[in-house]
């Protein structure tokens, strides 16, 4: 979803033209993973970083277009609302310093974006929902950027659901109810996506180990407890999603979703599912030769699963595998959310050298259970793990994931000062219990539900640069 497209308008021919050419590309693409053409570089990383601007007041500011002209900055783009942004990161090798060089880019982007705000009268602020976020005065049409694919996209979800709004449903430590007449609900829910290229024939092991990490990480990054003044869960951004695009009749269709199973052999099989299942939501026909896999990579971009398969291309030319490990909240830091990163690779390739065949001793549905379970109580979260015991997730990671991290990250060739730096600001968010969503949930119960100065509060943290264990109520 990246890309822009050239129209809002799609005719039948359009969709029985593009199914024809997704059909075309699927079939490919599974001779290319028989034959094993795809590059094997290693093991590479980077990340993209939702980020949203808020006025002096802070709310939603709707300035994205002034700030991408203002900014200049190739890595910067626009996201579905006027009031965010995307920020993306070089790819790098996992190996040595590459930690302290993501942390100094990423920083390096927010300071110029937040030089480059500041005569709009504008600021950066990374969270998964702004607690200050009202629906009616932002999530309308009127703040959505104006690109073609996302009017396409609002149109062809309310086509598909027959013009019923959107009903959203969240049972947490209150209750919301409400309804939407558009897509806009999607922009108040911002992510830190983790993005691993990965050797094709260990691809299939990762991504189901990347499934099985969903829940500590979720439960150690959590930062989306208030969504509309209602307290929710410690990640109210995972349901948030899920309905907020809600097209899919069964969780075989839904856009968004933890899926229904593991991989058995390939990343093949999700591209399989995607070509079987999904109906086509963009059918724009692109002039690329078949080997671009333009079509199939499009409406890949449309389906929205928690861990989502991605193709790349090389510099080269040479097709590439990546897993884009989409539960991470945004913030509540730039070292937190680097420190994220850390922990993510470093545990699933850590959980790989333990695990042959993982989904053999976690059962898929224990998986899923554990990652909503993450998401509702965050690292008080009891969840299920390979020795069949539960234990609450802080728990959990303190005592057996740190370590695990730590081995993955040495195998990668990490420097040992880097490993205990990255991950020791993971275990000091579990010792004493504070991620983003406690975090803010400390400063009502201290200050009251005061959202806007809520707000006002966690940027004025965020600007000090310090992780978020160490910030002041």
């Amino acid at each position: 979803m990246g890309q822009e497209i050239e129209t809002c308008e799609f005719s039948a021919h359009d969709f029985a033209e593009f199914q024809r050419r997704l059909g075309r590309e699927t079939q490919l693409l599974a001779e290319w993973f028989e034959e094993g053409v795809f590059a094997s570089d290693g093991a590479i990383g980077g990340y993209e970083l939702e980020a949203c601007l808020l006025d002096r007041d802070a709310n939603p500011a709707p300035l994205n277009q002034p700030l991408l002209e203002r900014l200049d900055e190739s890595l910067v783009v626009p996201e579905l609302a006027t009031f965010n942004v995307e920020i993306n990161s070089t790819a790098r090798a996992l190996q040595g310093d590459v930690f302290e060089r993501m942390a100094e880019e990423l920083q390096s982007i927010w300071d110029k974006s937040n030089r480059a705000a500041q005569p709009l009268g504008a600021r950066m602020g990374m969270i998964g929902i702004m607690p200050s976020l009202q629906q009616q005065q932002a999530l309308t049409l009127h703040n959505m950027s104006p690109l073609n694919r996302y009017q396409a996209l609002n149109d062809q979800v309310f086509k598909l659901r027959h013009g019923k709004p959107l009903t959203v449903q969240i049972e947490g430590r209150e209750t919301l109810n409400i309804e939407h007449d558009d897509v806009m609900l999607e922009s108040a829910a911002t992510s830190f996506q983790i993005h691993l290229q990965a050797d094709a024939k260990r691809a299939a092991l990762l991504y189901n180990l990347s499934k099985i990490a969903s829940a500590p990480m979720v439960a150690v990054s959590a930062n989306s407890p208030y969504l509309f003044g209602h307290d929710l869960w410690d990640e109210t951004r995972i349901p948030l999603f899920e309905q907020s695009i809600s097209v899919g009749a069964s969780d075989l269709t839904k856009r968004v979703s933890f899926g229904i199973r593991y991989l058995y052999a390939s990343m093949m099989e999700n591209f399989e599912a995607n070509y079987q299942r999904y109906p086509v939501l963009l059918p724009l026909l692109m002039d690329e030769p078949v080997e671009k896999l333009a079509h199939l990579r499009l409406h890949n971009g449309t389906i929205w699963r928690w861990n989502r398969p991605l193709i790349g291309f090389d510099d080269n030319g040479r097709p590439h595998l990546r897993i884009e490990h989409r539960v991470v909240p945004a913030g509540p830091s730039v070292i937190d959310a680097i420190a994220n990163a850390a922990f993510y690779f470093g545990l699933v390739t850590g959980l790989a050298e333990r695990y042959a065949t993982p989904e053999t001793e976690m059962g898929f549905i224990r998986a899923r259970s554990n990652f909503y379970n993450a998401a509702r109580m965050g690292l008080k979260a009891e969840l299920f793990w390979f020795d069949w015991n539960t234990c609450p997730a802080e728990t959990l990671i303190r005592e057996q994931l740190l370590g695990v991290a730590g081995d993955g990250l040495r195998h990668l060739g990490i420097d040992a000062a880097s490993i205990d730096y990255w991950l020791g600001i993971i275990e000091q968010r579990v010792v004493r219990g504070i991620n983003g969503a406690t975090w803010q949930r400390q400063w009502v119960a201290r200050h009251g539900p005061h959202f806007q100065r809520l707000m006002e509060a966690y940027l004025e943290q965020q600007e000090s640069g310090k992780p978020v264990h160490e910030w002041l109520l």
